[in-house]
């Protein structure tokens, strides 16, 4: 009879496809707490991660160098052109497949015995024939394994993961939820331990020291976001905000140092700095009590109405680095349409307030949202020239429309696609519910703009 103990317990990050994908400080942070709750029910668990830049399997590729990484842990992943999807035909623009080439994956799976229960997640909806690809891997070298997939994409687009993807089970919402019923009938075990799902502090951290190799570490200080913003998912989600303890944050930091000597820490928070005083604020005052020495980047938009003169200075005394702020749009009347989370003389105080504490034009990095149902370009154009403005660097985001969010039924109704029935249609390179005003040649002159507008143009 098999003991609980010799039930393995697979876990993978599948692969991306796009058309173009980049290395923001990415980890499967949700696959990785599932992962360390299951390590503490006492059953052996194994990572396979598809994303994963610094796995040997990059080391010696013929024809291929290993994929450019920066010293802060972001870089490229191993990019390899793959046939668009046939809905995606006239768009001319290379496909591509990033990550492990499918030969070490495959390599990979056959070094390990075979699961008992296989754990996918999932990233963004039009990411799914990654996902796809990546569940027919798994089944081509352990086809009797049961292969569960959850994540953004299953929560999000649940009938169609279950009708494409090749999955056995697509749970959405938290994996925490479903690890009780998974555990009792895929492993034969109910669980000892289940963390309270209303205390963060209370799962063991993710586990990641099942990496080799780690550049940099993903944190959570919190889950789910006080605001309500049209175009975005976050409370669909992760629910109501909750918050971890502050100093409980720094442990987690100073652990992962001590334990695989990593300084580079990236913070995955929908609402890093909402009510700043009582978490970001002692946060960082404890980071320089310890001297932890450590460098922090978020790749999330930061809400900039908390920046004030001492948080600004902390930020800089305790290491924030790379800086990116959710903005949107310098429109009064979209400003108030999408949520009201900031207003252009909010923006202006807390740039004045990070260029004081001595960050420059270019470590301000300001997400504008661009191709919004009804967004014109001159209201984009009119955007960019109020960061730069204000003395910070605007980075354009193209919006993709998300299912679930107060927005979606207007994208679905001022999309020419198809995105209601094909993800894929939402992938934000197509602009995909951009009008005619905002036309290729346009868009092409506000890149332009974004990236080099600041020439000229003196901070206020």
């Amino acid at each position: 009879m098999v003991t609980v103990m010799e039930k393995q317990v697979l876990l993978v990050n599948p692969w991306i496809h796009d058309f173009a994908a980049y290395d923001f400080w990415a980890k499967p942070l949700g696959l990785l707490t599932l992962a360390s709750i299951l390590r503490e029910n006492g059953f052996p668990v194994r990572l396979l991660d598809c994303l994963d830049p610094l796995h040997r399997g990059l080391d010696g590729l013929p024809g291929r160098g290993k994929p450019k990484r920066k010293e802060g842990g972001a870089g490229h992943f191993l990019r390899e052109p793959i046939p668009r999807p046939a809905v995606l035909r006239d768009v001319p623009r290379t496909y591509g497949r990033y990550g492990l080439p499918p030969e070490a994956v495959r390599e990979e799976l056959r070094k390990i015995p075979p699961p008992d229960l296989v754990l996918v997640t999932s990233g963004m909806t039009y990411w799914y024939p990654g996902v796809a690809e990546t569940i027919g891997a798994v089944r081509e070298i352990f086809p009797a394994a049961p292969v569960v997939l959850g994540g953004n994409y299953a929560t999000l687009c649940p009938e169609h993961a279950r009708i494409i993807t090749g999955a056995d089970r697509v749970l959405p919402g938290k994996g925490e939820g479903h690890l009780e019923s998974l555990a009792r009938e895929f492993l034969g075990s109910d669980l000892a331990f289940l963390p309270d799902p209303d205390d963060l502090d209370g799962p063991p951290y993710p586990a990641f020291d099942l990496y080799p190799a780690l550049d940099q570490v993903p944190l959570r200080t919190s889950r789910g976001c006080p605001f309500r913003c049209t175009y975005c998912a976050a409370s669909f989600l992760d629910g109501r905000f909750l918050a971890r303890d502050p100093v409980a944050a720094v442990d987690e930091m100073e652990h992962w140092k001590k334990l695989k000597g990593v300084r580079h820490f990236s913070f995955y928070d929908d609402a890093l700095l909402a009510g700043s005083r009582e978490r970001a604020v002692p946060m960082m005052e404890e980071i320089l009590r310890r001297n932890l020495e450590c460098f922090f980047h978020c790749p999330n938009g930061l809400h900039l109405r908390e920046v004030d003169e001492k948080t600004a200075g902390l930020m800089r005394k305790s290491g924030f680095r790379t800086l990116r702020f959710g903005f949107e749009t310098s429109s009064v009347r979209r400003q108030l349409e999408t949520g009201g989370k900031v207003t252009n003389d909010e923006t202006r105080d807390a740039v004045r307030h990070l260029r004081r504490a001595g960050y420059g034009e270019e470590e301000i990095g300001m997400y504008l949202l661009c191709g919004l149902p009804g967004q014109t370009a001159d209201e984009i154009r009119a955007s960019i020239l109020f960061i730069l403005e204000c003395g910070a660097r605007p980075i354009l985001a193209e919006y993709s429309p998300i299912p679930r969010t107060a927005l979606w039924e207007e994208a679905v109704r001022s999309s020419p696609f198809d995105i209601a029935g094909e993800p894929l249609f939402q992938n934000n390179t197509l602009l995909p519910c951009r009008n005619g005003d905002l036309s290729p040649e346009r868009w092409r002159e506000l890149k332009a703009l974004a990236r080099n507008g600041s020439r000229g143009i003196p901070p206020r």
